[in-house]
């Protein structure tokens, strides 16, 4: 006598399996591909004995066989696949000068800090920027799903979420950085710093606004202390700004602002002048 509870069930995950049209094992594909491309720019990440030209060759041809056998399990035509994984691979040189920036301008920004190696193999904020500029290329060459993995992998590994739509300048530092949440629409400038704890988030997370700035921008030169929070696509950041910890924002301020807990004055500075201070 069988049990038809069971039986049905049985059938059902038979079903679901046939019909599942994702590459298998996606999370793992996923992370091995993350660690792939960080070990193609950085020999920090390669494995023992991967050196000279052919080994590298023979490393971006399985990237880029890895990118088009998975756009081909989520739905793409080969043609396709052929562009965006060859597009992919050819963003390879720029993507490490922007990570080497991003390595120069963590050492600078942390007084702990005492090597590049030590940036690249011990910080999570640069573990997490990296796999953020990953995702966010494969995000402009529209592909599906694997940047959202990839940006979810550095979230679990480091407590960093970044979201792959995220817009990100150039020397980017982050700090420590458990906690940090870039929302989808957040825009952040150049050479800003993020301390852990802070959030670009969006005021609402109604779904007929998804097309709509929800989150914050970030302008060139701001620093942004722990555990500060700045809500809304109208709240933007002007240059050289300074977030004290545990604000919490929803507006925009000038560029030269200090927005702390202690209230001086609220208007523009002169030349020379210090910087404005608001009262939050």
């Amino acid at each position: 006598m069988t049990d038809q509870p069971l039986d049905d069930f049985v059938r059902q995950v038979a079903l679901a399996r046939r019909e599942h049209r994702l590459p298998a094992q996606a999370r793992r594909v996923s992370e091995d591909f993350t660690n792939e491309t960080l070990a193609l720019l950085f020999p920090h990440f390669a494995a023992p004995g991967r050196d000279g030209a052919p080994s590298v060759e023979k490393e971006l041809s399985r990237l880029c066989a890895e990118l088009h056998g998975f756009l081909l399990a989520l739905g793409s035509t080969a043609d396709k696949a052929n562009r965006v994984s060859s597009a992919f691979t050819a963003s390879l040189p720029a993507l490490l000068l922007a990570l080497k920036d991003d390595v120069q301008s963590t050492l600078e920004a942390d007084p702990a800090a005492q090597s590049v190696d030590e940036v690249l193999l011990a910080y999570p904020g640069f573990f997490a920027v990296a796999c953020h500029r990953i995702a966010h290329r494969l995000h402009e060459l529209e592909v599906e799903l694997l940047p959202r993995l990839i940006t979810e992998y550095a979230h679990r590994e480091t407590g960093i979420d970044i979201h792959p739509a995220a817009q990100l300048g150039h020397s980017v530092a982050i700090d420590h950085g458990t906690g940090i949440v870039v929302g989808e629409t957040a825009v952040i400038g150049n050479r800003v710093r993020l301390y852990q704890g802070v959030t670009l988030g969006a005021l609402s997370v109604r779904k007929d606004i998804a097309q709509q700035k929800r989150h914050p921008t970030i302008e060139d030169d701001v620093v942004i202390y722990a555990n500060a929070t700045i809500l809304g696509g109208e709240a933007i950041i002007g240059s050289g700004s300074v977030i004290g910890g545990n604000v919490w924002l929803t507006h925009a301020v000038p560029p030269g602002s200090i927005v702390t807990h202690a209230a001086t004055v609220e208007r523009p500075r002169e030349p020379g002048e210090s910087l404005l201070e608001y009262y939050i």
